[in-house]
Formats: C-alpha cells, structure tokens, sequence
C-alpha cells in the first residue's frame, strides 16, 4: 500500500483529456490466455493445487469482467500459497481494473520479484506506471520488457507515449520510425505517432496520422477521439463532436469511456451547450480518471434537484488548480443568495488565497482545504470544516465548487458582469505601487510565460518559448515586471545577457499569492497564457491581457472570456499561432504607449 502523498495545487485547468496512444490491456482475452497457459504448465504439490484451482476460479471471473469475484478467489488462493507470483500478478490486474490504483502497484511489483523473468508483468506495470504519471519508473520497465521482446509493436508503442509525455517527441518519432516502416499496416503505431505530433503542437500533421490509422481501422476508438480533439482547434467543431460520439462506444475500458466523456464535456462548453456541458462536466469526478478527486467530507452532496439550500449549512470545495477555482468562484455568491441569512456557507479553497477569497465572499467563511494521494487515489479534506462540525454540528450538505455552474449559469446572459472573484489586501496594493515606481518610467508590464505543470500537450496549449516573448520584452516605453513562479533563472539571465531589464519582486512567486495578487493590481497589465498566475490577475480585476487557444472553451462562441469579461483575449492560431499572437500583444502595447489605454 502507497503511503499518503500530500498534492501541490499550483497547476492551471487542464487543456484537454489526455491523448489515448497506450496499447494493450492486462485483462484482454489474449492477456487472460497467455495465464491460464502458465497455470497449465505449473507443477504443483499437493498443498499447492487448492491455490491453482482458485486462481482458475479466478480468471473466469475476469473473463466475464466479475473482478470483485476474482479478487476474492485470488486472495483465498494467497492464502493458501502467498509466494505464487502468478497470484500476485492476477491480483495486480484485479486492482487495476477496479481503480485500486496503490494495491494493485503493489501486486505487480511483489509478482514481479517473485517472476523476476515473467516480463509481461513488467509490461503491465509500466503501463499502469504510465497511466499514473510514474513516467521514469514506467519507461524502465518497458524497456526491460522490450529487452526480451524485441520489436514488440504494443510496448514499442507505449514506450513512445512515455517518452511523449516526458515532452522526448523527437526521441519517441525516432523509437517508432523503423517500427513502422516493417508495420506499415499498425494503425496503433500510427495513431501514436499522432499523438505525438499532437502533443507538440504540430496539429495539421497530427491529423493526417490520426486518418491513416482510422483508414487503416476505421473501428479504432482511440484514434477517432484523438483525430476529434485536433479538428476542433483546426476549426472543424461538428466533426469534432461527431467524432467524439462515435468514438464512446468503441471505448475499451472505463478509463476510456471516462476521458472521452471528459473531452465531449469540454466541447460541449466550449460550444456554450450550457447547461448540458456543466451537467456532462461532472465526469471529471469519476474515479476511473487517476487525477479524479474524491472529497472526505461528513456530510451528504447537495443534490439541487431535490434539495432546497434555504437555511442550510453547506460546504463549497474547491477543485483540484488554482485557475479552477478562480474561474468556478463564480457561482459562489449565488450560493450565498440561495442559503440566505438563516444559513451558512462554507467555502474551501487553495490554503495560499484563503485570505483573498474571503475578503471577496464576506457572508462565507473561507478555509484551506489539503489533498492527499492515498493509494493512488487524489482525495481532499477540510480540517476546518470538521472542526467547526465538532464545535457546531454536523454540516447539512457539501459540493464541488464547479458543481455549481450547471445549477446557476444556464445560459451565456446568466454569467454576472465583470466583480472581482478575490480581492487583495488594499495595504499591499498600495505597497506594490510604490515599489513600481521606483522602477525606470514607463509601463509597468506584469509577464508570464508558461504553466508551473509542462507535462505533455500542456507544453505546446500554455507556453511558447521564452525567446518567442521577445517583442514583448523589447518594447519601448515598457518595464517588464516578472511575475512567472517557478525556476526561471535561465530565461531572466539570456534576458540580462540580452540587454533586457525584467524586474523580478523579492517575493515567492509561487507562495506569496496575497503578494502575487496585489502586486497584480499594481502592474498596469499583466499579460500570458491563461495559466494560474493570469486568473490570478484577472480574478483580481488587474487588466489582464491572455493568450487563449482557439478551442479553449472558456471563450464559449463569444469573443472574450466570459468568466472575466474584462480581460482583453487574444486567440492564437492553431499551428504556429504564437508568434503572430505576441506580435499582436506588441502592437497593442506600442498604441498604448502612444495613444492610452483606450488605443489598445
């Protein structure tokens, strides 16, 4: 059993589900044959048949997918004989299957010690690895596997999607090239290969990859979901959905079926479907997605349909990233409104903005909530809640922060007008501009330039390269002013190398928010991708200016972002959008030096 692991909340909302290129499954047909081989070639003893016979209970199980059952019949056959590395692994594959994510890493690690040669364990353990982020661990075990299965086309295949999302793509396109040009036939090692074309932001090509693989397997789920996720940033919005739902059935596993959902949520969104898109937004709480948060809390989930707020004691918990729930803040006063004055709402948020949203939300009482990896699993806690329930009662009702959304923003003209969702210190604010204005005349230009979180596609949807932001850098009558959290010592140093001046607060940048925020407010704009750091800002009510993909969903069909009207958006292309955008962003801050802020 994983021991608990405390969880960082830094990171922004994800882009998009993740890309589906992983091959393979430990409970397919083939998988569940290659074991019941190996029992038959066991020898046993006497003592030892009873454990034989219950594991053979124990696959029939899995091949009617009754992996409760089989769980059982592994455990009794455990018993009997707990050094039976086959046991261990058929446990493994039960606990997987059941999103028992930490025991079922440590079936396979202990059948993996006592079959030390069995490497299909090490296969499905890498993949599991993968699946959970363990992407060194994942890729050791997938090349010892290859070791010993040279030119294996699944695990070739899942190691090219480790080393993608290790950000490696030139690695992964040189592990899968000579693969395919002996498999041209593998719409799996094509529809990967997408994947990482995809990743890095090279869409157009991506989408050529996906179609082969869908031509060569017009069946191919995967490829079909993943081929709907780039026609839509290419502009092709109803095939994109139209992909996405004929995607769902073909589905293999309920990791699947719920990362698909995720993404058709996001469409749905993104095309102001609302409330339908709130309402399928809720899968992102399903277990079957290793991130999906489960909430310790003693007491019921609200259900609006049923349950009238009026008077109640309610608990509000906030979503996993800062820039969730800055975003999602926006529904907490009409919670308020509903519980009333007889009432009391509770709102658990990011430890770092407690003070922030409290003085934006004075008839809630703000706490911090923590998060915990427990065996495998993201659950979050409120140690302030239950302590106000011991000195007070138990709480009526708890729910998710964007749980909200589906009950109180129906359509695009029941999103309120532009209030701040935090609100800083007036005392640092006033700090904060006085610290500017011993800086050199000029604009004061708060910047970021990339996510804390570069994993994957987030790579290519929040960041360009740091010299890409040179325009910015080098515009006159501008000071730029480093509000990027993270280690960023190389990038301001090419920039002093450069000749260009970026002030940097004596703060930490990735702590401090009370000090991010108001330091925020005092800049005359802070502009980046729609990472935490600009939600920040523009929760704040800075001017923000924020660079947004063409298919992020948080725009709705509409030209701006409709969580903060205020913000100036500037949508980049789909491929290659970045220079052209902070070119854009450059031409509007030379009219502003030129003419004001209403040139911009």
């Amino acid at each position: 059993m994983s021991a608990p692991q405390v969880i960082d909340d830094t990171a922004a909302h994800a882009p998009a589900p993740t890309a589906q290129g992983i091959a393979g499954d430990a409970a397919s047909p083939a998988a569940i044959s290659r074991l019941s081989k190996s029992l038959a070639g066991t020898r046993s003893v006497k003592s030892q048949r009873k454990a034989l016979e219950l594991l053979k209970s124990a696959l029939m199980a899995i091949r009617v997918n009754d992996f409760s059952k089989a769980t059982e019949r592994v455990l009794e056959a455990l018993k009997v004989d707990e050094t039976s590395g086959l046991a261990w692994h058929v446990l493994a594959i039960c606990q997987e299957k059941q999103n028992r994510f930490g025991p079922a890493i440590h079936a396979y690690e202990a059948a993996l010690q006592l079959l030390p040669d069995h490497t299909d364990i090490a296969h499905d353990l890498g993949r599991l690895a993968q699946r959970l982020g363990y992407l060194d661990i994942s890729e050791k075990l997938l090349l010892k596997f290859l070791a010993a299965n040279p030119g294996h086309i699944e695990a070739t295949n899942n190691l090219a999607c480790v080393m993608r999302d290790q950000n490696r793509y030139g690695d992964a396109v040189e592990l899968l090239r000579p693969l395919l040009q002996i498999e041209s036939d593998s719409a799996v090692l094509w529809n990967t290969l997408g994947t990482v074309l995809n990743d890095e932001g090279r869409l157009d090509e991506a989408l050529t990859f996906f179609e082969e693989a869908l031509r060569l397997d017009p069946t191919f789920a995967k490829a079909r979901y993943n081929r709907a996720n780039v026609r839509r940033p290419l502009g092709d919005v109803p095939g994109a959905i139209a992909d996405m739902e004929a995607a769902l059935p073909g589905a293999e596993s309920g990791y699947e079926v719920a990362m698909m959902n995720m993404a058709r949520a996001l469409m749905l969104m993104g095309q102001a479907r609302i409330p339908e898109g709130f309402e399928a937004y809720e899968v992102r709480l399903d277990p079957n997605l290793p991130d999906a948060m489960g909430v310790a809390v003693d007491a019921p989930r609200w259900d609006p349909k049923t349950q009238d707020v009026a008077g109640k004691r309610i608990l509000i918990v906030g979503e996993q990233g800062i820039a969730d729930e800055l975003v999602f803040s926006n529904c907490v006063q009409d919670l308020i409104d509903a519980v009333g004055p007889d009432g009391q709402v509770y709102l658990a948020v990011e430890q770092r903005m407690v003070g922030l949203f409290q003085r934006a939300f004075p008839g809630a009482i703000v706490g911090g909530h923590k998060a915990v990896r427990l065996e495998g699993r993201l659950t979050r806690y409120v140690p302030f809640a239950e302590e106000i329930a011991e000195a007070e009662g138990k709480l009526d009702y708890w729910v998710p922060l964007a749980s909200l959304m589906a009950v109180y923003r129906k359509t695009l003209d029941s999103f309120p007008p532009p209030r701040q969702y935090i609100v800083p210190s007036a005392e640092k604010v006033e700090y904060w501009k006085g610290e500017l204005a011993k800086l050199p005349a000029g604009l004061k230009v708060g910047l970021h330039w990339k996510s804390l979180v570069m994993t994957g596609a987030r790579a290519a949807f929040f960041a360009a390269g740091f010299q890409l932001w040179q325009p910015i850098l080098t515009a006159p009558g501008c000071v730029m002013v480093n509000l990027q959290c993270g280690d960023v010592s190389a990038d301001l140093e090419a920039a002093e190398k450069a000749g260009v001046f970026i002030w940097t607060p004596p703060i930490n940048l990735k702590d401090d928010l009370e000090d991010v925020a108001a330091l925020s407010v005092a800049c005359d704009v802070v502009l980046g991708p729609g990472i935490a750091g600009t939600n920040i800002a523009a929760a704040s009510g800075a001017r923000t200016w924020m660079v947004a993909a063409p298919d992020d969903w948080h725009l709705m069909t509409t030209d701006h972002y409709v969580f903060y009207p205020d913000v100036k958006i500037f949508v980049r292309a789909a491929v290659n959008g970045w220079p052209e955008v902070i070119d854009r962003m450059r031409a509007a801050l030379d009219r502003v030096v030129a003419d004001g802020w209403n040139a911009a």
